[in-house]
């Protein structure tokens, strides 16, 4: 008996030793973020946990704007006021005549992370170019099926069937060879999805049996190096030494979760963040008021839409999308919602795309929405879903005050809404399994090119990899995307848009919304946190202390 006591008590003091111990270690990296601003570091309020630390595997904008561009580098990349394509990794690139061979000059010296879990022996070479690509389409890359892994936007573009093979011309040359030429694939190699990986690092996980931490405690050549995840409360990234490209990264970045948008602005008033992301136009007011907080904003290519679950019944029937369509005051959500800072869409591509034409959308007809209802078999109504997300983000400022204006508007012609929210990766995870009847979504361009808003969210290879909303399969609309692509004469890639373009309002998988307004809000003493037309969050150059 005494001995089972004694056992007792020592499984006690254990349980309090180990409750102790995580719960110094929250307050530890509490005190971390708090601490970060008051040293050579930076915080940046978040409104996501990340859902991987790999671009390749997500799409999730808010995972994508913590990690792409601050420990990763790409090829090449896109000149934000330009559009032309720079160098990074890579230093120039040839494309054959034929448009089926592209073949890069890497940068030599280029230094990957080492951190208390990785201890580089060379430099970035042609090795982990083709090993990173590989992945993609390879089903012979070790790490290509690794937990299960899909690769969503090269698959939704179709990237993974494109490359036929990936030769290594010499140790800083390699060459793309491709089943045929394809007007983005510059434009694709230029995203925050295309990063390069370390083959040595992959290898080194490989031979401990734990490739399953190869995405989640990441490697790469980017300014900060990773450090620490704590779930719902902070990621912490330390300043990459040897980088490339400069020195003058801060020694540590911290990325405080804060999901709640007025959490987020309270924390920017009290100085526990330096920079937030999204603040609300109804906000805006009351941070350009501060002397000492400085409002950035930016035209930004992206588009809030209405999503329906088109392999559902009542919303495979057309008319019951165009009732739906016909049943909104769009005005009002404008007003409401975007506070004069959005602008109406006229077409699922921004104003700005060189491949944009106004269609003619649909208005807000309440005698229309019942006829349509009628004519589908639902004089009556029904009921139905909407899922809203939970987070701000550019396109869609505040998802839950649009549902609940939509859900007003359906009730006026019958239709009881439900409005489901989840935590934000468990809501794109469910999205991705189509369990939704319609969802309130958008898209944040990655590159200046039309097909980007096309392919990633609407083809019938983004509906089988669950990155297709509307889970809306077409194979007219897939072959129009397909002759935009076979050509590079811009007047013929601009006529089969504009047939696509029609075709979606005419066949309303989705309601495009608006076209939002980029918002930043940072400390006066933070410099070169500059926002970008598209792609993720780049703080590759931010700087502490200058005004």
């Amino acid at each position: 008996m005494t001995d089972l006591i004694t056992k007792h008590q020592q499984y006690i003091n254990h349980l309090w030793i180990s409750t102790f111990a995580l719960f110094a270690t929250a307050c530890s990296d509490i005190e971390q973020v708090e601490s970060a601003s008051k040293t050579q570091g930076i915080v940046y309020c978040a409104e996501a946990n990340p859902v991987s630390f790999n671009p390749q595997v997500t799409t999730t904008g808010s995972t994508i704007d913590i990690i792409a561009n601050q420990l990763y580098n790409s090829l090449i990349s896109i000149d934000p006021v330009t559009a032309e394509f720079k160098p990074e990794l890579a230093t120039e690139w040839h494309i054959s005549d034929d448009g089926k061979k592209i073949t890069f000059k890497l940068r030599k010296g280029v230094e990957f992370h080492s951190t208390d879990y990785f201890s580089p022996t060379r430099t970035m070479n042609a090795d982990d170019v083709i090993f990173s690509f590989s992945r993609l389409f390879d089903v012979y890359n070790p790490y290509h099926f690794v937990q299960d892994a899909s690769y969503p936007y090269f698959q939704s573009v179709g990237m993974d069937q494109l490359i036929r093979k990936i030769v290594k011309v010499d140790d800083y040359t390699v060459r793309f060879e491709l089943f045929s030429a394809e007007s983005s694939l510059l434009s694709n190699i230029a995203t925050d999805f295309a990063v390069i990986l370390s083959e040595e690092y992959a290898i080194q996980r490989a031979s401990k049996n734990e490739k399953h931490l190869f995405d989640n405690m990441p490697i790469g050549t980017g300014p900060y190096k990773y450090k620490h995840f704590l779930r719902d409360n902070l990621v912490r990234f330390h300043k990459h030494e040897r980088y490339w490209k400069h020195d003058y990264a801060v020694d540590q970045l911290v990325y405080d979760i804060t999901t709640n948008n007025t959490t987020r602005i309270a924390k920017m008033l009290t100085k526990e963040c330096d920079i937030t992301s999204h603040p609300s136009a109804t906000q805006l007011e009351a941070l350009s008021a501060r002397k000492d907080i400085v409002v950035d904003k930016a035209v930004n290519l992206n588009v809030g839409y209405w999503a329906f679950n088109t392999e559902k019944p009542p919303f495979n029937n057309v008319l019951v999308r165009k009732a739906l369509a016909h049943s909104i005051d769009f005005n009002k959500i404008m007003q409401a919602v975007f506070y004069g800072n959005g602008i109406p869409a006229k077409s699922i591509l921004p104003p700005s795309s060189w491949a944009f034409a106004a269609q003619n959308m649909p208005v807000y007809d309440p005698a229309k929405a019942k006829a349509y209802l009628s004519e589908a078999g639902f004089p009556n109504g029904f009921e139905m879903t909407l899922w809203a997300m939970p987070v701000s983000r550019i396109y869609n400022p505040n998802a839950r005050k649009m549902a609940e204006l939509i859900q007003s508007d359906l009730r006026q012609i019958g239709i009881r809404t439900r409005i489901v929210e989840f935590e934000w990766n468990t809501f794109i995870e469910r999205i991705g399994r189509h369990e939704h009847d319609s969802v309130l979504l958008g898209w944040a361009a990655d590159t200046p090119d039309p097909d980007n808003f096309f392919s990633p969210l609407l083809s019938c290879t983004a509906t089988f990899t669950g990155k297709n909303p509307a889970n809306w399969c077409n194979p007219e609309f897939d072959l129009l995307l397909t002759q935009a692509l076979d050509t590079n004469e811009l007047s013929m890639r601009k006529k089969y848009y504009l047939q696509a373009q029609a075709m979606l309002i005419e066949e309303m998988p989705l309601v495009p919304i608006a076209h939002g307004v980029r918002f930043q809000a940072r400390g006066s003493d933070i410099q070169g946190a500059q926002l970008r037309p598209f792609g993720g969050v780049s703080l590759a150059n931010v700087r502490k202390g200058e005004k």
